[in-house]
């Protein structure tokens, strides 16, 4: 079975016939290249800040001088590495959005550090565990292994209840 060949002419893209034409057809692409680097660089930009925005609060998260700053405070022992310890962190973020920003602090006690480490030891507390401390603190309460958001929201309104 024989091909057919294609016997359509490409289209030819319209030239414009006067320097007028010539001249707005150019400041047309010009107008449009600029558009587009502006949108460009607005979404670069916004990028950058939300980058920047996650490295800082990590970074909060991580600065365990923060503990016994008067607040009371939920500290998670981590392990990067670990599926639980990360499904742990999930729940207890979601947990935390029931709370005002200046009614608890959340930290993050990454046993990959020495800070992390340090305090896990202090505290006996495995990865995989919340500890609960008061604005001074002393530690109050420990738990152990990963529990669903509104189990954690109870133990952490109680625990404001007893300690904020």
């Amino acid at each position: 079975m024989a091909r057919k060949k294609n016997t359509r002419k490409p289209k030819a893209k319209a030239q414009p016939q006067s320097k007028a034409e010539q001249v707005d057809a150019k400041r047309r692409a010009t107008l449009k290249f600029l558009r587009n680097g502006a949108i460009g660089a607005v979404v670069l930009g916004g990028a950058g800040i939300a980058s920047v925005s996650a490295v800082r609060a990590t970074a909060r998260e991580q600065d365990l001088s923060r503990l016994g700053d008067g607040t009371p405070t939920i500290v998670q022992i981590h392990d990067p590495s670990c599926a639980l310890c990360t499904s742990l962190q999930r729940q207890t973020r979601k947990a935390l959005k029931a709370f005002d920003d200046d009614q608890v602090t959340y930290l993050v006690a990454n046993i990959k550090t020495p800070e992390g480490s340090a305090l896990a030891a202090r505290h006996s507390a495995r990865h995989v565990t919340l500890l609960l401390f008061d604005g001074a603190g002393n530690l109050h309460n420990r738990l152990e292994g990963v529990r669903e958001a509104d189990e954690l929201e109870g133990h952490f309104q109680a625990h404001l209840d007893a300690h904020g």
